[in-house]
């Protein structure tokens, strides 16, 4: 039982920490620890199976947490005194979830369809990207409405917070909200944060049952559109070319979160 609270937390921890990295998907990263599976359950069978709900889930959002206040800072310093190397190492632990999630998806044969769900999956991503940055934009300043606004993030966010291969970074960065939020956990804001954690709540319980149905019955499907949202979120926060002896600091580096996450998926 200690154990289990234990690993709960620990995968807590690197799942919130995973989370604030632009174009890493904490859902891929709960899938590598070998605990989605158990979270999409726990939220969908909330009601039935109360307790033991409440167990892994309290104790995985107790790690997520910790692992957001944690990293966030140290994440938010390197990103912006180490682009290059940082955003580099972000693509390769994104690159590393790739054959996991292949795995997933149990193809007996790759077919003209299963080329067209991982399209779907990608141009869904490049549609995401053309939401303009300044619709979400607050200051706190306008009342009620930017107060509404936070939580219609959150509940956007969300989607990307289920989903395996949509990096809620990611989608905060879309929605140009990337930064206000890190500052705004690091600060521990709490008239930021309040509202859209209530849309983040929103959001997770309404896309859980669907997302549960649908990989369960169109496994291959899903998980092949979640592999084109992965290949778009690469595209997306590719950062271009590094010069001088950046070129090699950042090949290292994206060799590095290729390695870790590859490892990580193999221990699971």
């Amino acid at each position: 039982m200690k154990n289990k609270i234990v690993s709960n937390v620990i995968k807590g921890i690197c799942v919130g920490g995973s989370m604030l990295i632009p174009g890493v998907s904490g859902g891929s990263m709960a899938m590598i620890l070998g605990i989605y599976n158990k979270l999409i359950s726990a939220v969908s069978s909330f009601f039935k199976h109360k307790r033991e709900s409440i167990e892994l889930l309290g104790t995985f959002a107790l790690g997520g947490l910790i692992g957001i206040l944690l990293f966030a800072k140290p994440l938010l310093y390197l990103t912006d005194k180490y682009t290059f190397p940082m955003m580099y190492f972000f693509i390769g632990a994104v690159l590393g979830s790739i054959p996991m999630i292949y795995k997933q998806a149990e193809i007996k044969k790759i077919s003209i369809r299963s080329v067209i769900y991982i399209l779907l999956g990608l141009v869904i991503i490049l549609l995401i990207s053309l939401i303009p940055k300044e619709l979400f934009a607050v200051d706190l300043s306008n009342g009620i409405m930017d107060y509404l606004l936070l939580i219609i993030a959150g509940i956007v966010s969300a989607i990307a917070l289920v989903l395996p291969g949509i990096s809620v970074s990611y989608m905060l960065l879309v929605l140009g909200m990337y930064e206000e939020t890190i500052r705004a956990i690091d600060e521990f804001y709490l008239p930021y944060l309040i509202p859209l954690g209530i849309g983040l709540l929103i959001g997770i319980m309404l896309t859980t049952k669907i997302l549960e149905k649908a990989m369960n019955s169109y496994r291959e499907g899903s998980y092949l559109i979640i592999l084109g949202f992965v290949v778009g979120s690469v595209v997306q926060v590719f950062p271009g070319i590094p010069s001088g002896i950046n070129i090699v600091i950042s090949l290292f580096t994206l060799f590095i979160g290729y390695y870790l996450i590859r490892k990580l998926s193999d221990m699971a």
